[in-house]
């Protein structure tokens, strides 16, 4: 009987992957990504914590300002956002959306959202 059960709920994880949405197959696999990478989920973090999180950039946008420019990326991990922001930059090569980067640094909030202003980033190959 104790392998029926195994094997029932062996069917209902590949049941559950195989119904999931490619988003949700997205988001799990950045989560083991960061789990293996010793990371931090960015939907964990909080303001003040010095922290490293690896996830895609889903937006990269430059704004102008008059005082100044910022680029801001949004950094997906699959648990959460964090939003990065290079003061003074209008463009980083290899910092665009679907890019996985690694950033460190330490959280901040803006507008109720956490925040990492000129991370430390190292772009992941192959991606």
């Amino acid at each position: 009987m104790a392998g029926q059960v195994r094997t029932g709920s062996r069917w209902r994880r590949l049941l559950g992957r195989w119904a999931a949405s490619d988003e949700q197959r997205d988001a799990e696999q950045l989560r083991s990504d960061s789990v293996r990478s010793g990371c931090a989920f960015a939907g964990e973090v909080n303001r003040g914590d010095l922290v490293v999180v690896t996830g895609r950039l889903r937006t990269v946008v430059y704004t102008p300002r008059t005082n100044l420019p910022t680029l801001e990326a949004e950094l997906y991990d699959g648990s959460g956002t964090v939003t990065l922001v290079w003061l003074g930059r209008r463009r980083i090569v290899g910092v665009e959306p679907g890019r996985t980067v690694t950033v460190r640094g330490r959280v901040a909030q803006r507008a109720g959202r956490c925040v990492i202003y000129n991370p430390y980033y190292e772009l992941v190959p192959g991606c």
